[in-house]
Formats: C-alpha cells, structure tokens, sequence
C-alpha cells in the first residue's frame, strides 16, 4: 500500500513520521511506499483558531488530489489538532482518509485506560480531540491557554527550551493528580518536549499510534 501523508504541519513531526516508518519497513524487511505533501502549518493554526472548516477541508483536498495523482492509496493528516475538520474533509476527499484519532481511542480502550490527560493545542485539549475520542474519557490540562501558547511557540520554533518543557511537564503532573491514568501528547510536534526526556508520568505518543496503524494498514493484502 502506497502510504500519502499530508505534512508539514509541523515539520518536525513530518520528520518523526518520515523516520519511524522508514524504521518499521526496514524492521519488516518490506519496501515502504510513501508520498508526502506540505501544507503550511501557520495557515492550519490560523483556520483552526477561526474555526474554518471548509476552508482547510478545501486545502486538505488539494493536498489530497496530489497524493492521488502521486500514487497513494491512502492520505492521512500527520497532526491531531488539524483534524479539527476531518469530517468536511472526509466528505470531499479524492482519496481514502485515515484518521489518527480514531485508533488514538482505540489504543486507550484496549489497554483499560478509564482516563487520559491531553496535551495540546487549546481546541484540541478541551473538545476532546474534537469529540473523536468517543470510547475514552479525557482531561484537559488546568490552564489550557497556557498549555495552547507553549505547544504553538515550540512547534513553529522547531525546538522547546526548558521552561516551555518544565509548563507543559508541570500541566501533565497536574491532570495526574487529578486522575489521568496517562498523559496523551495529542500534539505531534510535543515530542520536541518529550523525546529524550523523562518526564515523571505515563505517556502515550499519538505519533506513535498513527504510525503503527499505518504500518498495519500498509501490511494488510490489497
């Protein structure tokens, strides 16, 4: 299966993406097909904070068209905030999307997660991811606004200082202590944040998910 991801937003994370499926074909010893188009991540994070869903759904399906015609089968979008308007999108899409949010809620449900925190964009954090995690109780952080600013700041930066990476640790203590079971970086640029970091609680990567679905997806017969 030729895999299309729509990227870019942020770059980092199209790195992540780029790295770990690369890592995983090798591992399986089978030929990877992917294809990645950028979209601009300022223009996304200013549609979501307008909330324009047709807008962004319209230039997801120009990115979509192009994945198409580059030979993928599928197209995914490698950012949980800019799932905000899956459903337009999903509506007028030339290509079969997969959502990175829903095996999110999957993988909580099977490993008997009663309630996760989320860390994020501001939308993200307090809709729930957007309400596509029906099946799994979530939390958002206690100041969102603050969480929201950190996140942004790091990911158009390409890199998170200490101070950001002490907030955004001190808001996944905090939704521990209110009773997280795990702490979900529902931001695929967070990493810039976590990786190589310990930061004293459970964490799961929706990166991480969205890839392993899509490995799984790909070694699936035509």
């Amino acid at each position: 299966m030729h895999i299309g991801l729509i990227g870019g937003i942020g770059p980092a994370a199209t790195v992540e993406y780029y790295t770990r499926l690369v890592g995983a074909f090798r591992r399986l010893e089978r030929p990877l097909e992917l294809t990645i188009v950028h979209a601009d991540v300022t223009t996304l994070t200013t549609n979501a904070a307008a909330d324009a869903r047709d807008t962004q759904a319209q230039i997801y399906a120009r990115h979509l068209a192009q994945l198409k015609g580059a030979g993928a089968d599928v197209g995914s979008i490698t950012s949980l905030g800019g799932h905000f308007c899956y459903a337009e999108t999903e509506a007028i899409t030339p290509l079969p999307l997969v959502s990175a949010v829903t095996p999110l809620d999957s993988y909580c449900v099977a490993r008997g997660l009663g309630a996760v925190g989320l860390l994020g964009t501001r939308q993200v954090t307090t809709s729930g991811v957007y309400g596509q995690m029906p099946c799994t109780r979530t939390l958002a952080p206690a100041d969102p606004d603050a969480v929201h600013e950190a996140y942004l700041a790091s990911a158009l930066a390409g890199h998170c200082d200490a101070e950001t990476r002490a907030l955004i640790f001190a808001a996944g203590q905090e939704m521990i202590a209110r009773g997280a079971e795990a702490i979900v970086l529902a931001g695929t640029d967070l990493g810039l944040a976590f990786y190589g970091h310990a930061p004293g609680f459970p964490v799961i990567d929706a990166l991480d998910v969205h890839v392993d679905h899509l490995v799984a997806l790909a070694m699936q017969p035509a």
